[in-house]
């Protein structure tokens, strides 16, 4: 996991659209003593990447200077420490984010209750609404715009935000949404005072009726109002994007019982727990941190962790991980990571900092962004005067194509387009096990044509296990006996798995005299008065053994099998030959077989000789092999796929693959060892293969939604722009009301948040 404490995450609040996020960005960039940064609208936050020195006067004074910088920018930002406990945190932002859903709430309920009838008021006499004369805009039109402007006044102030954010940034030249807003309706509402001084002064019913034609009270109210809603609906729907987060929190139980000296237990909060303690894990309960089993044994159900789907049985000694559900048995367990330090706890810091951060195919969306908002001042303007000056359009027409221009373009959907799908593919990866530790990640892995797997460890299992066993003269068993009693000595990888089919057959060993271990050849050594080799054909060969000709076409078709032949021979005769293979994983083929589906170029890097490397990539599906390579030589083979104009994805198990992870486009580890993995490469599979096969389809699906939200927020602005501008009006069809705009504006942002919200259901 990228964990580095040289990466700082802030909370900005206050940001309003993608010109915000696109404007912070840009300005910490800026900054000499920071060498990169991403400001996330979805999730609110900025990640920061000191630059060489940058911290040799304190974190503190580094973090105050961007804090500084940020709230200069009419925004307020606070410091997440590295080490705060991620369920506190959540529970923090959680809390937050109900407290701004019931302000929300509260502000949208006053200014439909008043826009309603303001609307009705204003519009009735055009909708064939009768009014009674006291209201009436021709019996009595200052009671008409006073009641209106009664109306207006407490939707204005449930509104205030709009005015207190996007105007201060207006006058810092630095305008956003609130500011296109504040324009708008403050314009409309200028106007319509004024309209309103004029109908008190007038001097003949006439001029009062021709004032009254400039009230826009409807227009400003209806509009907030609306623009209120479209904002409540977002942030309703955001709120469905942290379910991935929320899912993992409740993994973890709130309360455990720790075991007392005297042998009692006491009921603790998991906060409580400490390195050391020990706990009684209870059938049904889940595991609160990790730790290792102290007594006992039990089953347990990994899948919300490692995607496991069978119980993994566990005794004393073995680790358990927070977060796995206890199936059967009750056992004591010792805390050993606790808080933070869970493997639990680390995945949920991963997929938080994914959520903030940002693919390249977010800069384009950045970019238009940032100087979008001024951009749609000056056309509304342009247009406004155009229309005023060179169209005839009375000068409320104008303003109403002004203020129409100014909402129908806020660029909330442009900014949204991107993190938003990008928060919601890394939530639904966390959930399928495949944890993508930024955007960059995410975006490349949708990118990928090529795939090179490292063989031992990843497309196998890892550790060599005897699968053949051949015997001359004498019972399977007792072959067996004779080799494990040589090997019990030695701690090479082939002995082991000699022992350990020994073990499993229940066999018991003899002593074995004059023990030596032949480098690179074999071992030999007495039994029973018995003189026994066990090694290659040329440790054989040196103590004048010699094979039939059936004998070597068994050692050959061993080896091209991918197995390791070991040869035993007794008092100068061969007696048994024993096949040891590193087996592949069972869903190898399976996995193999569906990248090419999707189709990707699949290869296979070892370090193993020609013929076992072949063998083993046959039975995996896999002709592209190279063998024999080291470490540094895999991410040779890489770099060469790369100046072929290749996107090569890399999968190894996190230790020697660690090169070529670097090297690769997208470097996917396996999740065996979570520690490791989470440090070696771009993508964590946690539950192994198949991993692959998700991390590729959730990219190209996040690309698919990411190009579809763009699209449409595009397309929305290049075709509502010159329509609020008054298009329609040159060949005789209507203006845009404000209102309308003020709708559409909404409908986008709140589209674009729900096409994001379909990655949830990727499969």
């Amino acid at each position: 996991m990228n964990n580095n404490p040289e990466i700082l995450r802030f909370r900005i609040d206050g940001m309003a659209c993608g010109a915000c996020s696109a404007r912070s960005q840009k300005a910490l960039c800026k900054m000499k003593d920071i060498d990169s940064a991403t400001v996330s609208l979805a999730d609110g936050t900025a990640q920061v990447r000191p630059a060489e020195g940058a911290l040799d006067n304190g974190l503190d004074a580094f973090i105050q200077e961007v804090t500084d910088r940020v709230d200069k920018l009419g925004f307020k930002a606070s410091y997440l420490p590295p080490d705060v406990d991620e369920h506190d945190l959540w529970e923090s932002e959680q809390e937050k984010t109900r407290a701004d859903l019931a302000v929300r709430r509260r502000h949208l309920v006053t200014e439909f209750i008043f826009a309603v009838p303001l609307v009705a008021v204003a519009m009735g006499s055009h909708w064939g609404m009768p009014l009674p004369s006291w209201l009436s805009p021709h019996d009595s039109p200052l009671i008409f715009a006073l009641f209106q402007l009664l109306l207006a006044l407490p939707i204005i102030w449930s509104g205030r935000d709009f005015y207190r954010h996007g105007i201060p940034l207006l006058l810092r030249g630095a305008p956003n949404m609130d500011s296109l807003v504040a324009m708008g309706t403050g314009a409309a509402l200028l106007y319509s005072l004024w309209s309103t001084l004029e109908i008190a002064a007038a001097a003949s019913p006439e001029e009062a009726h021709q004032a009254v034609m400039g009230l826009y009270y409807e227009s400003a109210g209806m509009l907030i109002a609306l623009i209120s809603l479209g904002k409540y609906l977002e942030a309703v729907s955001r709120t469905r994007t942290s379910e991935a987060i929320r899912g993992l929190m409740e993994l973890t139980p709130e309360q455990v019982e720790r075991m007392l000296p005297d042998g009692g237990v006491k009921e603790i909060p998991v906060r409580a727990v400490m390195p050391g303690d020990r706990l009684l894990i209870k059938p049904g309960s889940r595991i609160p941190v990790d730790g290792v089993v102290a007594s006992g044994a039990s089953s347990l159900d990994m899948s919300s962790l490692t995607g496991e789907s069978m119980p993994v049985d566990v005794a004393e000694g073995d680790e358990v991980n927070a977060g796995t559900l206890n199936i059967s048995g009750a056992f004591v367990m010792e805390a050993r990571r606790v808080g933070s330090d869970t493997a639990l706890a680390r995945i949920i810091h991963l997929v938080r900092e994914a959520q903030g951060s940002k693919a390249p195919i977010a800069g384009l969306a950045d970019r238009i962004s940032l100087y979008f908002v001024p951009a749609v001042m000056g056309v509304a303007t342009a247009a406004a005067l155009a229309w005023l000056f060179f169209g005839n359009l009375p000068f409320g027409d104008a303003l109403r194509v002004f203020v129409a221009v100014l909402v129908v373009a806020c660029p909330c959907a442009l900014g949204l387009a991107t993190p938003m799908s990008i928060m919601v593919a890394t939530g639904r990866g966390a959930q399928l096990g495949v944890l993508m530790k930024n955007g960059t990640a995410l975006e490349a892995s949708g990118h990928l044509d090529t795939i090179v797997f490292d063989k031992t460890g990843t497309l196998t299992e890892g550790s060599p296990r005897l699968v053949s066993l051949h015997a001359e003269g004498m019972d399977e068993n007792e072959a067996l006996a004779l080799a494990a009693a040589l090997e019990a000595g030695s701690e090479h990888p082939l002995a082991r798995a000699v022992l350990g089919e020994a073990e499993k057959r229940g066999l018991s060993t003899s002593t074995v005299e004059d023990f030596c271990a032949v480098g690179g050849a074999g071992v030999t050594g007495r039994v029973e008065g018995h003189e026994l080799l066990l090694g290659n054909e040329r440790l054989l060969a040196d103590h004048g053994v010699t094979l039939s000709s059936e004998q070597k076409a068994l050692v050959v078709s061993l080896a091209d099998d991918g197995q390791t032949p070991l040869l035993l021979a007794r008092d100068g005769a061969l007696v048994s030959v024993l096949g040891v293979a590193d087996p592949l994983r069972e869903e190898t083929p399976g996995v193999i077989r569906d990248l090419r589906a999707m189709g990707c170029r699949v290869m296979m890097l070892s370090g193993d000789n020609e013929r076992t490397a072949r063998a083993v990539a046959s039975r995996a599906g896999i002709d592209d092999v190279v063998a024999g390579v080291l470490p540094d030589g895999k991410e040779k083979v890489v770099a060469r796929l790369q100046s072929e104009g290749r996107r090569v994805g890399m999968v190894g198990d996190g230790i020697n693959d660690a090169p070529a992870l670097a090297r690769a486009d997208v470097g996917m580890a396996m999740g065996s060892g979570i520690d490791v993995a989470m440090e070696a490469g771009d993508v964590v599979l946690l539950r192994g293969l198949p991993g692959v096969k998700t991390a590729l389809g959730l990219g190209r699906a996040t690309l698919s939604n990411i190009r579809l939200s763009l699209f449409w927020a595009f397309a929305y602005n290049v075709l509502l722009v010159p329509v609020a501008a008054g298009v329609l009006l040159l060949f005789g069809g209507p203006a845009m009301s404000p209102m309308l705009a003020g709708a559409a504006m909404s409908l986008s942002s709140v589209s674009v948040v729900l096409n994001a919200l379909r990655l949830r259901t990727f499969r």
